[in-house]
């Protein structure tokens, strides 16, 4: 068994329980139909809900995990839509990258543009990230607020910004299947996400451990 140093865990018997964990996944996972990358990233997921429906749910465009590995290894930030991603995010295993996460969903000037234009803090945090140039070449990761998504989207559209990767995978009853539809229909941005209402910050986090993991494993073979 082999190991990466920084983006697994941290002790042997840590790993141990880490790697059985993944096995089991992948037994009672039986067949998909996604590429070997592409499962290191669903059966991480899978491995931090005990939610099997994420064999099939979780989609990714073509170019998505290489578009995610490259980001990474570039330093890409990590920009979230709320601050429970960030939080959840390894450090070490970001700093091993020298990457940084941004979060601006409790940010006072967000808070008093939501209001004064009858808004939500979640569209108005994804415009002062694009006031502050931060959703160029970095990874967009929305695990809450479908509002969140369809305002990059619309920034991609209208302002031509341009992130790296888009992680979409926001949960709930109202416009969260949409929105990621709609990011699915994106033809120019690479994007990985959970169709329907599941979803979640916990899911985000999932994914982009898998992608730092599948990073330092490119890293590592050279």
């Amino acid at each position: 068994m082999t190991h990466n140093i920084k983006t697994e865990q941290l002790t042997q018997a840590g790993q141990q329980i880490e790697h059985d964990s993944f096995a089991i996944v992948d037994h009672e996972a039986g067949a998909h139909h996604y590429s070997d990358a592409q499962w290191q990233v669903v059966r991480r997921m899978i491995h931090a809900t005990a939610d099997f429906e994420f064999n099939g749910l979780a989609e990714f465009s073509d170019d998505a995990v290489e578009a995610g590995i490259a980001a990474i290894l570039n330093g890409a930030p990590i920009v979230a839509d709320v601050e429970m991603i960030c939080v959840g995010l390894s450090k070490p295993r970001l700093a091993h990258f020298g990457m940084r996460t941004h979060q601006f969903i409790a940010d006072d000037d967000v808070i008093a543009d939501a209001k004064r234009v009858n808004s939500t803090r979640a569209v108005q945090a994804m415009r002062k990230a694009a006031r502050l140039d931060l959703l160029n070449g970095v990874i967009v990761a929305v695990g809450n607020a479908p509002t969140a998504l369809l305002e990059v989207l619309r920034l991609i559209e209208e302002e031509g910004v341009k992130p790296a990767l888009i992680v979409g995978m926001p949960v709930g009853f109202v416009s969260a299947a949409e929105s990621k539809n709609a990011l699915s229909a994106s033809k120019n941005i690479p994007w990985l996400i959970t169709r329907g209402r599941k979803g979640g910050s916990t899911l985000v986090v999932a994914a982009l451990h898998a992608l730092l993991s599948l990073a330092e494993s490119r890293q590592q073979n050279g």
